[in-house]
């Protein structure tokens, strides 16, 4: 992984390629490269670091070609160099390829590959694939059919580009378990992992499907299936705007989708709010509620920070759906074979949509017979195009890679989710429209704590040097102390941890001390006199207090150190208001160290491999 960007067609492709690869540097990456095709030779230009130094070196060389494939890598398999960087070639040359993906058995086919004399500079599984394609090209194949045989003996994941110098007219492209899509544009044709590549030359796609393989042409697409069948593939239109994908302004894309929340969330509920119903619209699943709300037992699988909105989930379903909930992690699930029946239902969460182990795991629960839903903001993804039914969230485009907007519109999704099986059951009509109308305030409460984003930075001052931050919640409030946790993490490479606050007593209050800062949830409910009495807990060792508070609350201040005050809600949705302040704590630390907070090291947006 990460990035694929391709061109075909009249145009100098080199622009394109290096602008391609510039919309693809959200998702993380560490080195970076393109390979061209002209009339007599194959050339390769890679760099590590940002796009921006395999620009200067490509600049100056002045090149010009009409077919070329570019790569940003996200080191699997060795480590970031220009060796290891894509595209990789054969030994002389002739064939180039980048690849997205792990191949699983890339050792025992590399031994294979050198008992038949081939030798290898890099490190990388991708490499070895490259080699595996050249072996059937010396063997007579074509490419397209020496692509498809060296796949049959691959075991893993790919999005794969390839170009030929024997063949000058075409991309042969295959995908299993990582995206890859075609862009059509007029006597032009594109190739990308992600459609944000795309965007600036066509709205045209086709997207493929694990198993296919095609031949991209400047002015058409040929695609196959496993069995070498020609199939016939839709093209869609994609939504998605070049100024969506902007700054517009802001200093970081985080920071501008932290103040888009209260956009993001009526996006996630506009159209879905019957109030005279007391009850929620979700269309996707129209056919299927009633097998959801008979569902014997619901499981939410994600990673990161779905996974804790996955958590939220399991709160609100519990409570108000009354059917047990149980939050897996993705990356788990599978592989400890869970008994999974006929009557679950299972909610697997990605914003992306294309998260590999939450993809797996997807597919397996789809095999042993459960009904499986999709909540992801990507439309066309893979986990959309897999489930048997979803719900797409409306976020917008998330370019930061520590989530932000993703996470409070995947909680207002599951309370739409929540509101429409505990109305179906036993809610009362009342109490479904005091939800709704709840719901329907959160964005005008979020735009009160964002108004707070100057006070935030001025905590955030006096905490920018901590070494270690703890994170307290109880009931809905303890899955918020872990994504606070998680945000400063990643984003300023503060260790952080997140638990339950009746739980500190039991290990964690070892740490405390005049050098540790706790952040407490504290906002006015059922749990409050017992977060106060955390409180005190930590006060008498001397720990350094923040507490996200309600703006009610007048008996906190004088027991903390710093009060951020936000509106009341009902218990189920104060998760999507107390984590905007973490968010904007974790962004203007992060900040104040010189960090790039956009692109966090070693993380990738999307995780496509296992």
């Amino acid at each position: 992984m990460c990035g694929i960007v391709g061109y075909i067609g009249a145009k100098n492709c080199i622009p394109i390629l290096i602008g391609g690869l510039k919309r693809l540097e959200y998702r993380g990456y560490d080195s970076a490269g393109i390979g061209i095709l002209t009339d007599d030779s194959t050339k390769v230009i890679k760099s590590v670091g940002k796009v921006s130094v395999l620009q200067e070196k490509v600049d100056s060389l002045d090149l010009n070609a009409n077919i070329g494939i570019g790569h940003t890598r996200w080191a699997t398999h060795g480590v970031p160099n220009e060796i290891n960087a894509h595209p990789h070639m054969n030994a002389d040359g002739s064939l180039l390829l980048i690849h997205n993906g792990i191949i699983e058995n890339y050792e025992v086919l590399k031994e294979t590959l050198k008992h038949f004399g081939y030798e290898f500079r890099s490190e990388t599984d991708t490499e070895v694939l490259t080699m595996l394609i050249d072996s059937f090209l010396k063997k007579g194949h074509d490419l397209l059919n020496a692509v498809r045989a060296a796949l049959s003996e691959v075991e893993g994941t790919y999005g794969i580009a390839v170009i030929y110098k024997e063949e000058p007219d075409k991309i042969v492209v295959a995908k299993k378990g990582s995206p890859l899509v075609i862009g059509i544009g007029d006597n032009e044709n594109y190739i990308a992992s992600d459609v944000s590549a795309l965007v600036a030359h066509t709205q045209q796609v086709v997207y493929l499907e694990d198993g296919e393989v095609a031949e991209v042409y400047c002015d058409k697409f040929i695609a196959k299936d496993v069995s070498d069948k020609e199939i016939e593939k839709e093209v869609k239109e994609i939504t998605l705007k070049l100024d969506e994908i902007s700054k517009s302004g802001y200093a970081h894309f985080m920071l501008k989708e932290i103040m888009e929340q209260p956009e993001s969330i009526c996006n996630a509920m506009r159209g879905r709010l019957l109030l005279g119903e007391g009850t929620s619209k979700l269309g996707g699943l129209e056919d299927y509620i009633d097998r959801i709300v008979q569902s014997k037992r619901i499981i939410i699988s994600a990673c990161g920070t779905s996974w804790h909105a996955g958590l939220v989930g399991e709160y609100m379903l519990e409570q108000f759906a009354e059917i047990p909930t149980e939050v897996e992690y993705a990356s788990e699930f599978r592989y400890r074979n869970p008994l999974i029946y006929p009557d679950d239902t299972i909610i697997f969460i990605s914003q992306s949509g294309e998260t590999a182990d939450t993809l797996a795991a997807l597919k397996e629960s789809k095999r042993k017979g459960a009904l499986v839903i999709g909540i992801c903001n990507v439309v066309g993804s893979s986990i959309a195009r897999e489930s048997s039914t979803g719900i797409y969230i409306h976020a917008g485009p998330e370019i930061g890679v520590a989530s932000t907007k993703a996470f409070t519109a995947q909680l207002t999704v599951l309370s739409l989710l929540t509101l429409l099986i505990a109305r179906k059951k036993r809610m009362s009509l009342v109490d479904g429209q005091n939800i709704v109308k709840e719901i329907e305030s959160l964005p005008e409460k979020i735009e009160k704590i964002l108004s707070l984003d100057s006070k935030i930075e001025k905590i955030a001052d006096q905490f920018k040097d901590a070494k270690n931050f703890l994170y307290l919640g109880r009931g809905y409030n303890f899955p918020v102390a872990l994504e606070g946790a998680l945000k400063l993490k990643e984003i300023s490479y503060i260790h952080a941890e997140g638990y339950p606050a009746a739980e500190m007593k039991h290990g964690p209050i070892a740490l405390i001390d005049k050098d540790m800062p706790v952040v407490f949830l504290a906002p006015k409910d059922s749990t409050y006199d017992k977060i106060l009495s955390n409180i005190q807990e930590v006060k008498a060792r001397h720990g350094r207090i923040i507490a996200v508070a309600s703006e009610s609350d007048n008996r906190i201040d004088k027991l903390v150190d710093y009060t951020i005050k936000i509106p009341d809600t009902i218990r189920m949705l104060m998760p999507i208001l107390t984590v905007v302040p973490l968010q904007l704590l974790a962004y203007h630390i992060a900040v104040k160290k010189g960090l790039n907070v956009d692109q966090p090291r070693n993380l990738a947006k999307s995780v496509t491999v296992e």
